[in-house]
């Protein structure tokens, strides 16, 4: 478990305005999944007690059932880790940009200053007749 701020059960219905009997529903239904200790008890972070009481908002104000609550929790952790993703795929892809910026300026300061680069131009030879 992580540093932060955590709550025995009691605490947590409490601090979401709930039943622990409701907070034990919604842990085996997969709603919300509080950590354990070693003897089995749980233990719910902050985090948990905000999603606690959304799943009670979405419950009473949206009339929104267990199962579709369940689904919106799944497709926002999702859409979350999906964000996070996109994040780091953008730094890889800044990285991979500063590359290609520093090899091609590797290659122009190679090439040779006497040579001229010539792109799509015919070359013709010729040779005057004796």
């Amino acid at each position: 478990m992580s540093t932060d701020q955590v709550f025995v059960i009691s605490v947590a219905a409490q601090l979401a305005g709930m039943h622990p009997q409701t907070l034990r529903q919604y842990d085996r239904l997969g709603l919300v999944t509080p950590e354990r200790t070693g003897g089995g008890g749980r233990r719910y972070s902050q985090r948990d007690v905000d999603l606690l009481r959304e799943v009670q908002r979405l419950s009473q104000e949206e009339g929104v059932n267990l199962a579709g609550i369940k689904r919106v929790i799944e497709l926002e952790n999702q859409v979350a880790a999906l964000q996070e993703r996109v994040a780091e795929l953008a730094v890889q892809l800044g990285e991979a940009r500063t590359a290609v910026v520093l090899a091609h300026d590797d290659v122009l300061a190679s090439l040779r200053r006497d040579l001229v680069p010539v792109r799509k131009t015919a070359l013709v030879v010729w040779r005057p007749e004796d």
